[in-house]
């Protein structure tokens, strides 16, 4: 009877995990968090059934284990489809009507093809304290135009609509981290 119960109670704390992680890639509303918090107590209650021991190494895997995975859900999501959707708001992020996503941005070898590759630290660094407009709303990430070229953009302060100007602050990776330019 233990054995069965202890084996009840790690399945539902695994599956309550693996619902936090669904969640953080398909728009629920939060029914699936309760459905994983609902789990999570059952799984709770099925070890402390077994003993207090295995009842608290549950609780805290609970408490340490379901912030963890949620939280690398939400670092990854930016990279999915529906994350890329969610930050960057509509498919049409190049602010032209033309429906391509977020233009030479988006495909590198399209941007080594038309020459607006940036292919040196040194030219990515030569952008820090330019000034730029804002193409697709940063949400924080979208795109901003600095001079004839389009980059990804990051903003460090909250959302900022298409048309403001913005002042690049520093570069991360191939980046650009922007912030509102005062007026």
């Amino acid at each position: 009877m233990e054995d069965a119960l202890l084996i009840w109670g790690f399945g539902l704390l695994a599956a309550a995990l693996l619902l936090i992680v669904v969640d953080v890639f398909v728009p629920t509303f939060g029914v699936l968090a309760l459905a994983s918090l609902a789990l999570s107590i059952a799984g709770v209650v099925c070890l402390f059934r077994v003993s207090s021991t295995w009842g608290t190494l549950g609780t805290v895997m609970v408490i340490i284990g379901g912030p963890v995975v949620f939280f690398f859900g939400l670092r990854i999501m930016p990279t999915t489809p529906l994350g890329r959707r969610l930050v960057l708001g509509s498919h049409d992020q190049n602010g032209d009507g033309s429906g391509e996503g977020s233009g030479a941005a988006a495909d590198p070898a399209a941007r080594q093809a038309d020459g607006s590759s940036l292919s040196s630290r040194g030219k990515m660094l030569a952008l820090v304290g330019q000034q730029g407009e804002v193409v697709s709303d940063l949400r924080p990430i979208g795109m901003v135009r600095i001079g004839t070229q389009r980059y990804e953009a990051l903003s460090e302060t909250t959302l900022v609509r298409a048309g403001a100007m913005v002042r690049v602050m520093s570069i991360e990776a191939s980046t650009l981290r922007v912030r509102p330019v005062d007026s």
